[in-house]
């Protein structure tokens, strides 16, 4: 049977247009309800919204429940025996903990420019994005265009580094031709490459001893951490795309005691997929200097793998470009060092488009926000892609 025919693009702008104010009730409903992601109520209430609006969309609901994190939401539409299938990934946990509305309220008000906004804890990252998802699912269903099945993931950790999504991420993304990510856009762009990311806890352990009675009798791991600081900031290549950052320290007691124990946060940021390994190799064989008296322990690995730009991503990416300058607006591409959950359908070598959410600023910030005259035109080239 042949593919309904698609209407025009500015036709499904149109009425993304008429449907902009339900969008935007429907993600201050998701604002309203505060969701940390150490949170697992709260996450699987604002998890509840969703699935109730999955319903009253014709949506086929599966919720894999979690014991310590919040639920995961698996939603399905259009019809479950096509032959391809496009994952739409995106997450309802914040990094703002519960009773953030009271300083920092869910409004619609202008900005200093006078260009509206919505304002709020995880409106731009990413309960906009999610509205945006469930908007552009509801063009397809009401212009009889949904073709193909749109799975729709909500995960409840990403915030979190996604400890408990990422298997099922990659299972649902392998089922699928290619990934649109709701992240924030980047700028206006959309991101093609994001870096992989690696965290480590460094510990040293030392010897304490009074630092005036027994200097010499002393072991100080704040010392020796330090070196250690020297060593690993020495890996950061930029020419590479690669950066080691050590974000925290602490260590030692009293300033009169040589510190018996000393600590770090080790960040480190990857432009490829085959430097994972390497590092994880570099900071297992970490040893104390020679003659400090300390010893070490690591723990860490590598979190995220690297998007990298691959070719099945430009494709999808100049499908996109194409259908957003029949809108009259010249789509961009970018990379960021920022990873997502994108990161894991990549690495698995599925297409995987990202910063298909909302235009704004501020996420994770007091400032964070969504621009209105956004919403529409993304949302039906969201729309767009989906029917392609």
């Amino acid at each position: 049977m042949p593919k309904p025919a698609q209407p025009p693009i500015h036709t499904r702008l149109a009425c993304a247009r008429e449907k902009q104010p339900a969008l935007l009730d429907f993600a201050t409903r998701l604002v309203l309800a505060e969701s940390p992601s150490d949170d697992k109520a709260a996450v699987d209430a604002c998890m509840d919204l969703a699935a109730a609006h999955a319903k009253s969309l014709g949506g086929r609901i599966k919720r894999h429940r979690q014991k310590q994190h919040g639920d995961i939401l698996e939603l399905r539409f259009g019809p479950p025996s096509s032959a391809t299938k496009v994952l739409l990934l995106g997450h309802l946990d914040t990094v703002w903990p519960l009773g953030t509305l009271k300083s920092m309220p869910c409004e619609l008000r202008p900005d200093p420019h006078g260009h509206p906004r919505l304002y709020g804890p995880g409106t731009l990252d990413m309960k906009v994005g999610v509205a945006m998802a469930f908007s552009a699912v509801e063009l397809l269903t009401e212009a009889a265009t949904l073709n193909q099945e749109i799975i729709l993931l909500l995960n409840s950790d990403e915030e979190i580094g996604s400890p408990v999504s990422r298997p099922i991420t990659e299972s649902l993304a392998q089922q699928c031709r290619a990934v649109y990510v709701l992240e924030p856009a980047q700028g206006l762009a959309f991101k093609t490459a994001r870096k992989g990311t690696g965290d480590w806890h460094i510990t040293i352990h030392g010897l304490a001893a009074h630092a005036g009675v027994d200097f010499t009798s002393g072991r100080s791991a704040i010392l020796e951490l330090t070196r250690q600081i020297q060593k690993i900031s020495s890996w950061t290549d930029l020419a590479r795309g690669t950066t080691v950052n050590v974000g925290v320290i602490g260590g030692g007691t009293k300033s009169n005691v040589i510190p018996a124990t000393a600590w770090c946060e080790v960040d480190l940021r990857t432009t490829r997929k085959a430097d994972g390994p390497r590092f994880e190799e570099r900071f297992s064989t970490l040893k104390p200097t020679a003659k400090s008296g300390c010893t070490l322990s690591i723990e860490g690995g590598i979190n995220r793998p690297p998007m990298e730009r691959t070719s099945g991503t430009v494709k999808l990416f100049r499908q996109a470009q194409s259908l957003a300058a029949q809108l009259g607006w010249q789509l961009e591409e970018a990379s960021t060092g920022g990873a997502s959950d994108g990161n894991f359908t990549s690495a698995l070598g599925i297409p995987t488009l990202d910063g298909m959410g909302a235009v704004g600023e501020g996420a994770h910030a007091l400032h964070e926000s969504v621009l209105i005259d956004h919403l529409a035109p993304r949302t039906a080239l969201l729309a767009a892609m989906l029917a392609n």
